[in-house]
């Protein structure tokens, strides 16, 4: 007699698991058949874009494109029986269906006999696209109005006569019926949609550019994302989050860049009181070393007034800045960042700093809310602002879902199809060993570290406001942003207020983690897999 197979507690638990959803023997042998069917198609195409920084035109046109899928499959087809004028045409009306559709309404004379060529091109376009996916998740990818006719469409045999009458007789009724249209613009819609099974987004879609909201909106309504978190969106979490450190960055960074849009328009945060503080305080003030950066056309469009307010809310916030940064490395001594209490080691009577023993002089010392035998400490004008700054962050509706979406749909790091996804670094001493760290946690390197890390940074967001652990996490969120060896910075500084106010470009430099030395030895690589479970061949 055959002994009888006994199972763990936790096997039994997914068992039971398994059970309710496959209730019998039948059910579950449908399953294992339908899983082993799809393991033997082609693998999705997976899509990996990484430091947009806001650039959403760009953004934008990639993701229509399929960075470039979509005329890959078009030159595959069609390169020898269509021309590359109508290819090049075919391929902007599938990236912009309603912009290149109004174009050539008004270009083309017998629109019918247009329709009718360019909806059999389309169909055979998504009939190769789909080729790799089963049908069931076709169906399902497919506009619901029209999931029937493309059905019909993309998998009737043209070869058999009847076959063809019926499918001709489809694209006729459609155009007869004053639906070209909008069947067009679905169609060209799915052929992306199935152009690409799934993105990888590896970190930073905040800052430089302009409008990273729509970015984010974008991704919003796409069908399978995730997102590996940059330094630069950690900044804007942390912002979210409440952090006045983190908020006083985000406004030094985008006023540094003139990238305030998408925090007036995108964001609907009002700068008014930060304008008002910066013309009353830093009036008199010297502002020239926090100039904002302009382009030739921004230049041009701004008045001297304008540039001069600009740069006294530079001054201002970057200033105030320098105050919650001290305070966080003060109340953390496990980030081991003492060496960046700065404001304190400034020799007014020489206008000089030491760094490292080297003297270096300052460029500017006019500071009128530094309290020289309190550095560190706000004044009350600079406390209410930047209460007010945040409460403005914590309280934009939209940041508020935007960020709420990075948390759901990001993580520090991802594997995925045998690969591992991340945005900078896994932490290296110059032995080529895994730093240890012991920042709210006790001697964790590698991937523990990391998982860590991902479990802080998410309670700077969810724990209970004014918590002890919703106070950590918001001062991890600004060591991960800039901290030493941090995972997604890779760095040893931020040399913010070196760049400010000291001319000599040699203090400027960010010394890189030593990951970087050794990125590229095969066994180190080899080493870093292993750490997050991917091992052997593959």
């Amino acid at each position: 007699m055959k002994p009888r197979k006994t199972y763990s507690k936790q096997d039994l638990h997914y068992l039971k698991m398994l059970a309710r959803q496959y209730p019998t023997v039948q059910a579950a042998s449908t399953e294992i058949i339908n899983l082993q069917a799809i393991l033997n198609l082609p693998k999705g195409t997976e899509h990996f874009l990484s430091d947009v920084h806001g650039e959403y035109e760009a953004f934008l046109h990639i993701l229509n494109s399929a960075s470039g899928v979509v005329r890959e499959k078009l030159d595959q087809i069609f390169s020898t029986s269509v021309s590359k004028a109508d290819l090049n045409q075919l391929a902007t009306l599938i990236y912009y269906p309603r912009e290149k559709l109004e174009e050539i309404e008004r270009e083309t004379e017998d629109m019918r006999e247009w329709y009718r060529i360019t909806f059999h091109r389309l169909i055979e376009l998504c009939r190769v696209v789909s080729s790799k996916y089963t049908r069931s998740k076709v169906r399902k990818a497919m506009p619901k109005e029209y999931a029937y006719i493309i059905d019909e469409l993309i998998h009737t045999h043209y070869e058999d006569d009847d076959k063809r009458d019926y499918y001709e007789k489809i694209i006729s009724t459609i155009i007869d019926i004053d639906r070209a249209s909008d069947f067009l613009i679905q169609l060209c819609e799915l052929i992306k949609r199935l152009a690409v099974d799934h993105m990888h987004l590896v970190g930073d879609i905040f800052d430089r550019g302009p409008r990273a909201d729509i970015i984010l909106d974008s991704l919003m309504e796409y069908h399978s994302v995730d997102i590996q978190w940059g330094n630069h969106d950690i900044l804007w979490m942390g912002a979210a989050s409440g952090s006045r450190t983190l908020v006083a960055t985000v406004l030094a960074n985008s006023l540094r860049y003139n990238n305030l849009e998408v925090i007036e328009t995108g964001y609907g945060i009002s700068l008014r009181p930060l304008s008002v503080f910066a013309n009353e305080v830093y009036q008199d003030c010297d502002v020239s070393r926090f100039a904002v950066k302009l382009t030739n056309e921004d230049a041009s469009r701004y008045t001297e007034k304008d540039k001069l307010l600009a740069a006294r809310m530079h001054k201002a916030i970057t200033i105030i800045l320098f105050k919650p940064e001290a305070q966080k490395i003060l109340r953390n001594p496990s980030f081991g960042m003492e060496d960046r209490l700065l404001l304190d080691k400034i020799d007014y009577e020489n206008k000089s700093i030491t760094l490292q023993g080297v003297t270096y002089p300052l460029e500017d010392i006019d500071f009128p809310t530094v309290d020289r035998s309190d550095p560190y400490a706000l004044t009350e004008e600079e406390s209410v602002l930047i209460d007010q700054l945040t409460y403005s962050f914590r309280h934009s509706e939209k940041l508020q879902r935007h960020i709420r979406f990075l948390y759901s749909k990001g993580s520090l790091y991802k594997v995925f199809n045998g690969n591992l996804l991340f945005h900078g670094c896994i932490p290296m001493t110059e032995d080529g060993e895994f730093i240890r760290f012991s920042i709210g946690c006790k001697n964790l390197s590698g991937k523990e570290f990391l998982d860590h890390a991902d479990l802080t940074a998410r309670r700077a967001y969810y724990n209970k406001p004014g918590s002890p652990e919703r106070q950590f996490g918001m001062d991890f969120l600004w060591f991960l942003w800039a901290g030493r060896n941090s995972p997604i910075f890779g760095r040893d500084r931020m040399t913010t207020f070196e760049r400010r106010l000291i001319a000599d470009e040699s203090t400027w430099t960010e010394p890189k983690n030593a990951y970087y030395q050794y990125y590229n030895d095969p066994a180190v690589v080899e080493m870093i897999l292993k750490e997050f479970g991917l091992e052997g061949p593959h």
